[in-house]
């Protein structure tokens, strides 16, 4: 189908050389199935170099103008030859795909084939478990190019490297065996991507223009075809939601050396900006010894209003104010939120699930159960209008009513079946409502009785808990500075856990907390006080010492 063989190429290089003087071929297609370029090198290349051409099967030969007559309508015949056999194979292709069958000659990393069913892939449980850690990597944060270097580190061999050595895979001949444990960010994010290691098989993800070209076009994922449940699942549904939100956060490791799991979930309740994380301006080395080794936290790392951040540089930025946060007391909130959501949901399932529901216009299963058989009622009585409107019309044709009651009819009965149409959309989407309420619950009960352990927050508690937080400014309530800030969890938006009334001693404590909060505050203030005092006095100071100096320079 081309000329991008090394044998053909040799001998052109030969013909060119003067070494050839007779080029015999079994038949014109043994010289190519193209008829163009077949033709250019039989009619202008041999003759342009004297070469003579035998083509026995044809009985052409150029040494005989007249045997070479039909030379042009056999090339064409050659390649429309190959184009039906391009057609045929494609066919075959397209049909073992839509019937589910994977198309790839090969199973990707982590799987071999079947020894009973080249079609069934079986889990390869040594290059799985590599496949399970890189996602477990990703949940926690780290991108594609950290989870290579670890990978690297821990001289595992990479994918290309591992199916060579098995005699699988289209590079086993080709691998470069010489760096076996060079792992690349390409080959990690390929393995976050494929939804084969749900237990799908995919098919459909290039395809060629044409069989001429070898050009292979990367097809759009709406394009592909995803076959449900064909084989075991290396890694779960929930596992691989939670490695694509994370993927879809841009993980940028600072100076200090870890990233935030917190980017892109923080925004300001008053201009909805982002909040940018702010760490201290110390050496790295300074900041390190501060620095909590599971979290993080550097001595104060906070949050403020990008809106506000922007304003001290760019003239015209929107007006915001500060919206100063700790990180620290920001992670406590979390973790407290997610803490007394889940123990919640766990031990008041009912009611956790009712103050759910409670947020849409559906409140309580017997209402969905009237919606249902509202529905039904309404749907019946549609049908019912159907035929009505149909013996009307049989009736008015036969001249049985006359067109007066019939048009009085008629708009009486259409107008009854509208009104009946817009109450099932109504009822239907509500009914819809409900139902996604009940998943949520169902969701979110799954995901907090996955956790036993809730004494420290975790980048992939975060990043399964956590839909957003919107923080507000701060205000002064009885000389005290005051923050409201709302943390949105997955499945069920900001939801209130009702708390019980404070015990007389929770009460006396919270006052002496109070009491202690002011003693320091006004500790601070004097302090400050203090501080100014003293450096004005030394301003001053330094001010009549430099007098002095002057006038005894003056009097020299």
């Amino acid at each position: 189908g081309n000329f991008d063989r090394p044998a053909w190429k040799q001998m052109l290089a030969d013909i060119e050389a003067g070494k050839v003087g007779i080029v015999l071929a079994k038949d014109m297609s043994r010289i190519g199935r193209e008829y163009l370029q077949t033709g250019y090198y039989t009619e202008v290349v041999f003759r342009q170099y004297g070469v003579r051409f035998i083509a026995i099967g044809n009985g052409v030969d150029s040494a005989d103008a007249n045997t070479g007559e039909f030379v042009p309508f056999l090339n064409i015949m050659a390649e429309w030859y190959l184009r039906d056999c391009s057609r045929k194979q494609l066919a075959a292709y397209q049909a073992r795909g839509k019937a589910g069958k994977p198309t790839s000659s090969v199973a990707i990393y982590g799987y071999k084939k079947d020894p009973e069913d080249k079609f069934h892939w079986l889990i390869d449980e040594e290059p799985a478990a590599v496949v399970r850690r890189i996602y477990q990597l990703s949940i926690n944060g780290n991108g594609p190019q950290v989870i290579a270097n670890l990978l690297r580190d821990e001289q595992i061999e990479r994918p290309s490297v591992y199916m060579a050595k098995r005699g699988l895979g289209v590079h086993q001949n080709t691998a470069d065996m010489s760096r076996p444990y060079d792992w690349s960010g390409r080959t990690v994010s390929i393995i976050l991507d494929r939804p084969e290691y749900l237990g799908h098989t995919v098919n459909f993800r290039t395809h060629k223009e044409s069989y001429k070209s070898k050009r292979i076009i990367q097809l759009p994922q709406e394009d592909w075809q995803i076959i449900e449940n064909t084989h075991e699942p290396i890694i779960d549904a929930q596992t691989w939601e939670l490695a694509q939100r994370t993927r879809n956060v841009t993980h940028r490791t600072d100076t200090v050396g870890f990233s935030n799991p917190l980017t892109g979930l923080v925004f300001c309740a008053d201009c909805g900006k982002r909040m940018y994380n702010h760490r201290s301006m110390e050496s790295a080395e300074k900041v390190k010894k501060g620095i909590d080794p599971v979290t993080g936290l550097a001595p104060h790392d906070h949050y403020d209003c990008s809106t506000y951040a922007l304003k001290r540089y760019q003239t015209g930025a929107d007006n915001c104010c500060g919206h100063y946060i700790l990180t620290s007391v920001l992670r406590t909130l979390i973790l407290e939120t997610i803490r007394t959501a889940s123990t919640y949901a766990i031990e008041n399932p009912e009611e956790f699930a009712r103050r759910v529901r409670e947020a849409t216009e559906v409140r309580q299963v017997e209402a969905a159960k009237e919606h249902k058989q509202n529905i039904n009622k309404a749907k019946k009585r549609c049908n019912e209008l159907d035929l009505l409107i149909k013996k009307l019309y049989e009736s008015f044709a036969k001249e049985q009513i006359s067109e007066k009651r019939f048009e009085m009819l008629i708009t009486e009965y259409e107008s009854e079946q509208s009104e009946l149409m817009e109450k099932l959309t109504s009822l239907q989407s509500e009914l819809d409502a409900f139902n996604a309420d009940t998943e949520r619950v169902d969701q979110f009960m799954e995901l907090a009785k996955k956790y036993t352990d809730f004494s420290e927050l975790t980048t992939p508690m975060i990043y399964e808990f956590v839909d957003k937080i919107l923080v507000h400014k701060p205000e002064k309530i009885d000389g005290e500075r005051t923050q409201k800030v709302e943390i949105y969890l997955k499945f069920i938006g900001k939801f209130q856990v009702p708390m019980p009334e404070p015990t007389p001693e929770e009460l006396a404590e919270e006052a002496r907390k109070k009491k202690r909060r002011r003693i320091v505050r006004e500790s601070a203030a004097r302090r400050r006080a203090r501080d100014k005092a003293a450096r004005l006095a030394e301003a001053q100071g330094q001010s009549k010492q430099s007098t002095k100096e002057t006038e005894e320079a003056i009097a020299e």
